[in-house]
C-alpha cells in the first residue's frame, strides 16, 4: 500500500511567510488606494466651496444697485472691504418689493491660528426697505469689517483660507486701482461714482484652499457694452 506524504514543517512555515508577505504587500495597496481617494475627495470639496463661494461673488455684484446719496456706485473699496448695495433675492408672498441688502466682504486673520493666515469673510444685512435702515446697515458693514462684534455673527459667514486679494476696475476702456478717480471726478468733485464697467478679482490662495496659487476672476456688468472700435 503507498503511503501519502503530508507538507513538511519547514515547507508550511514557507507558505505561511509567503502568505505573510502578499497580504502584506496587498494592505499597502489598499492603504494607497484609500490614502488617494480621501485625498482625491478633500480635494473635490475644496474646489466646490470654492466655485461656491466664486458664484455667491457673482451673484452679489449681478444684483448690485446703486443708491443715490449712500452708494452711488453701487459698490465701494476702501481697500479693506468691499460693500455692496444690492437687490434682495427673499421672497415675499404678497408680492412686494423684498427690498435691499448691504454685504460686505473681507480678509480678516483667524482667530485659531498664530502665523499670518487669513480668512476670507462675507457679512450681509437683513432686507431693508428704508432709508434710514439701509443707512444703518451700510455703516454696520463697515464696523464689521473693523471690528465685528457677537451681535454680527449671524450674519457673517467664513468663506475659505486666502492669503491676499486685490481688486481692480475697469472704466473708460481701461484698468484702474478702485482707489482713484479715474482721472474723472463728479459736480461735487468727488471721485468717480459711476458703476464700474468690470472688476477683476485676484485671489492669493493657501494650499488649503484646495486650489493654491493665484486665480484672476473677472465680473462684467451685465449690460456693459464696449462701444470702443
Amino acid at each position: 500500500m503507498k503511503t501519502q506524504r503530508g507538507f513538511t514543517l519547514v515547507e508550511l512555515l514557507i507558505a505561511i511567510a509567503l502568505m505573510a508577505v502578499v497580504a502584506g504587500l496587498s494592505w499597502r495597496g489598499l492603504d494607497g488606494l484609500v490614502r488617494t481617494r480621501d485625498v482625491t475627495q478633500e480635494r473635490v470639496a475644496q474646489t466646490s466651496v470654492l466655485q461656491t463661494v466664486l458664484a455667491q461673488w457673482r451673484a452679489d455684484l449681478d444684483a448690485m444697485q446703486p443708491v443715490s446719496g449712500l452708494n452711488d456706485a453701487g459698490v465701494s473699496w476702501d481697500g479693506q472691504v468691499l460693500r455692496i448695495t444690492r437687490r434682495s433675492s427673499a421672497r415675499l408672498g404678497d408680492g412686494k418689493d423684498p427690498g435691499l441688502w448691504v454685504v460686505a466682504w473681507t480678509r480678516r486673520s483667524r482667530n485659531d491660528r498664530q502665523d499670518s493666515a487669513t480668512q476670507w469673510m462675507r457679512w450681509q444685512s437683513p432686507a431693508v426697505q428704508d432709508r434710514q435702515a439701509l443707512n444703518l446697515a451700510w455703516e454696520q458693514a463697515k464696523l464689521w469689517s473693523q471690528n465685528a462684534s457677537a451681535q454680527d455673527a449671524p450674519n457673517a459667514t467664513v468663506l475659505l483660507d486666502l492669503t491676499q486679494w486685490q481688486l481692480t476696475y475697469f472704466r473708460g476702456n481701461a484698468w484702474t486701482n478702485p482707489l482713484s478717480s479715474d482721472g474723472k471726478t463728479n459736480s461735487n468733485g468727488a471721485a468717480n461714482a459711476t458703476p464700474p464697467d468690470a472688476i477683476r478679482l485676484l485671489l492669493d490662495l493657501p494650499p488649503s484652499a484646495g486650489l493654491p496659487g493665484r486665480l484672476t476672476l473677472d465680473w462684467v456688468r451685465p449690460n456693459f457694452s464696449n462701444s470702443k472700435s
